[in-house]
């Protein structure tokens, strides 16, 4: 028979009842070849690193609210004719001619018909260091400025 340890004393299922109650621990479970309580564990549901909330629109999900909240607003000016061509996750290759693959995927690509230039936008809510190396090289490999929004 297996020997119960000394940290278990006195515990018992009333004890692990009123922990659990008060919000120490998260759950509890019998264990059948020893009798112990121990404390399950539930997996915590995987957040993104800056916060942002997957979202669905038209069947797409998005990796923030604001991406999909700007997707609504060039759908709608694209049906007013404002602008025209709009593409989702565009890639640009940023080292041409490299022993690796170095690419910027911009979140949106469209045509302004105002002006007639192609404009290249990102839905940033935080812009990091890798973004804004990003950046730099899309201004100095392809003459794109990206409108951030």
């Amino acid at each position: 028979m297996a020997k119960k340890s000394k940290q278990w004393e006195g515990w018992t299922l009333e004890k692990c009842a009123s922990l659990k109650a008060n919000g120490l621990i998260r759950d509890f479970k019998m264990t059948v070849d020893r009798g112990v309580p121990t404390q399950t564990e539930e997996k915590p549901k995987k957040r993104h690193k800056y916060g942002a909330n997957k979202t669905e629109v038209d069947g797409i999900v998005f990796d923030s609210a604001k991406e999909a909240k700007r997707y609504k607003e060039l759908k709608l000016l694209l049906k007013a004719g404002s602008i025209g061509l709009l593409e989702r996750q565009v890639r640009f290759q940023l080292n041409n001619g490299g022993q690796f693959s170095y690419e910027y995927v911009a979140d949106f690509v469209y045509l302004d018909h105002a002006t007639g230039k192609k404009v290249v936008e990102d839905a940033k809510g935080f812009r990091t260091k890798e973004y804004l190396k990003k950046k730099r090289l899309m201004k100095k490999l392809h003459n794109i400025q990206i409108k951030e929004v």
